[in-house]
């Protein structure tokens, strides 16, 4: 007896030893990550040990008190609210307020109540839900928080089926996750699977089953198998709402044993899971099995005191089953089950359906009119900007037009001058018309300052008579003439034949050699039909010139018109 009893000791002595050799394993590892490290494996254990995770969170928490982090205390305590008693639960959430009161940080206080909010929904308390809903909303607007704000609406968004209003719920969750960038990608996968319930209350039963597939496709490629459950239910319920009762049975059985194994399964969806397995039994008329899952869900509201208006379908159901069995004392049960159930809906469907429209609908509809007079005011701005600035630019092109419409009338006038003087003055390139048409040409100096000049007059006759033969055989048409090799050809040097053509023609070399050459072209192009013919970039080769643009640019600049306004007078003039 006595060897037992020490054996015993010797056992509880090693056990405690043992756990404390664990104990002292885990802190070691939990000490050597960082807070961003020990968040990840919380929120990774949550779904999988949460022993483990509750054992992070108290880590973290005393870690961030003890370096008095205020951010990572106030992390702390959100972490160790979760799976907690109610009353637990919004001590912790309490106690993130106080941490967070003087808070920079543009989440809070609307954090807070966000998370009281969803804490007060899973506990079926929706009227307080909604109170924190609507807090959290309005500080999330306040500090322009997009992904709180969006929080809010998905939120409230639940309380808007829960009273059956599928279709506005529907247009929430769709918005948020396909919409919204800052929305996680298993956050966009939890607003699908709601999305793809509300599509299935609302008889979109394509879009449902398109969202339950993808659903169960990521879930087994992320081997998320809580989420694969939560689907695989789903589909359930798309099944009895398209009659195929028996497939739906088959994937919720799986589902019962899930999530009443290991306690893997939320309250929502165990219920949710015998409601649908009791309803296609009902479908199938096996009227027994389905009691028999009815019952359960009586138990289980008996228990967890989790109220949902599907349980109207289920006490109406035990009641008429009874009542055809004539089981008078099983029926008076369920009757009066059924009234203290149906009381507790209405009191919510009644709070839920007057505050929501008060307190949410109705601002957010305010909101959404001064967002939409604001856009018809900035609208009606911008047209007003627009409509200034097309009348200022039609006013100016009108300007522009009518300048244009005068120059291209002064432009003919010179043309039609120019073809006058070339028919009035025909083989005589320096007539005194011309001479009134062309500006360019510059006064001659007089004789007294010639005669100052060092070149003699014998000199200054000879290279004149030469330039008199360059003008009248056009030697100016040659292409590469300059002052040096005009001056060679004339045996003279640069500086003389620059200071006779300045002196006697009163220009510079590069102007007079423009000028013969226009000169020229205005009376062959006047006088020459096939020359006229040829295109503008072959002319200006005859004429000596490297490029069309270097012709028309010295075209106009010694005519006062462009050269296409010439080209189509002389047509014009022809005519008639």
């Amino acid at each position: 007896m006595m060897k037992i009893k020490y054996l015993l000791l010797f056992l509880i002595i090693g056990n405690v030893f043992f756990q404390a050799q664990i104990n002292n394993v885990e802190k070691n590892i939990l000490e050597r990550l960082t807070y961003k490290e020990l968040e990840e494996e919380f929120y990774k254990d949550r779904s999988e040990d949460a022993n483990s995770a509750r054992s992070i969170a108290n880590y973290y928490l005393k870690k961030a008190k003890f370096e008095k982090n205020t951010a990572q205390i106030a992390e702390g305590y959100v972490m160790l609210h979760f799976d907690e008693s109610l009353p637990n639960a919004l001590q912790y959430l309490d106690s993130l307020q106080h941490i967070t009161k003087n808070s920079k940080e543009n989440i809070y206080p609307a954090r807070t109540y966000l998370l009281r909010g969803i804490l007060y929904f899973k506990n079926d308390n929706l009227q307080s839900a909604l109170n924190n809903y609507i807090l959290g909303l309005k500080y999330a607007k306040e500090k322009g928080n997009n992904r709180q704000i969006a929080m809010a609406h998905i939120n409230i968004a639940y309380l808007n089926n829960y009273i059956g209003k599928h279709e506005e719920t529907a247009k929430v969750l769709r918005h948020y996750a396909y919409d919204a960038d800052y929305m996680n990608e298993d956050e966009k996968n939890s607003l699908k699977l709601n999305l793809a319930d509300a599509y299935i209350e609302i008889s979109k039963m394509d879009s449902a089953y398109i969202l339950i597939q993808e659903g169960l496709q990521d879930s087994r490629k992320n081997k998320n198998v809580y989420r694969y459950y939560q689907n695989l239910g789903l589909l359930g319920y798309y099944h009895l709402h398209s009659k195929n009762y028996q497939k739906a049975i088959d994937g919720l059985l799986e589902c019962e044993k899930y999530f009443f194994t290991n306690n893997n399964g939320s309250k929502r969806n165990q219920h949710y899971t015998l409601l649908y397995l009791g309803k296609s039994y009902a479908g199938l008329q096996e009227k027994e099995k389905a009691v028999n899952f009815f019952r359960k869900i009586d138990s289980m509201v008996l228990k967890t005191n989790y109220i949902y208006p599907e349980l109207r379908d289920v006490y109406t159901y035990l009641i008429d089953y009874y009542k055809e069995n004539n089981a008078k004392e099983k029926q008076l049960y369920y009757v009066e089950r059924f009234l203290k159930v149906d009381q507790v809906l209405d009191s919510r469907f009644r709070y839920i359906s007057r505050e929501l429209p008060r307190r949410y609908d109705t601002p957010e509809l305010q909101q959404e009119k001064e967002n939409i007079t604001n856009e018809l005011t900035k609208r009606k701005s911008l047209f007003y900007i627009v409509l200034s600035l097309l009348l200022v630019s039609h006013l100016l092109f009108i300007n522009v037009y009518f300048k244009y419409k005068k120059s291209e009338k002064n432009y003919k006038k010179i043309a039609q001058d120019l073809i006058q003087s070339v028919n009035e003055n025909r083989g005589s390139r320096e007539s005194e018309i011309k001479k009134e048409i062309l500006p360019e040409t510059l006064p001659v100096e007089n004789t007294e300052d010639r005669t100052t000049r060092a070149i003699s007059e014998d000199i200054a006759q000879t290279i004149l008579k030469e330039l008199d033969i360059f003008e009248s055989k056009d030697q100016f048409l040659n292409k590469g003439i300059t002052l040096g090799s005009l001056a060679k050809k004339i045996k003279t040097n640069s500086k003389y034949l620059s200071e006779i053509i300045n002196t006697y023609k009163g220009k510079n070399f590069a102007t007079y050699l423009n000028d013969l050459r226009i000169d020229y072209a205005i009376n062959r192009l006047a006088n020459d039909r096939k020359f006229r013919s040829y295109k503008i970039p072959f002319i200006a080769e005859e004429l000596g010139y490297n490029n069309e643009q270097a012709f028309t640019l010295a075209f106009k600049k010694r005519t006062g018109t462009p050269l296409s306004v010439y080209l189509k007078e002389i047509e014009n003039m022809r005519v008639s």
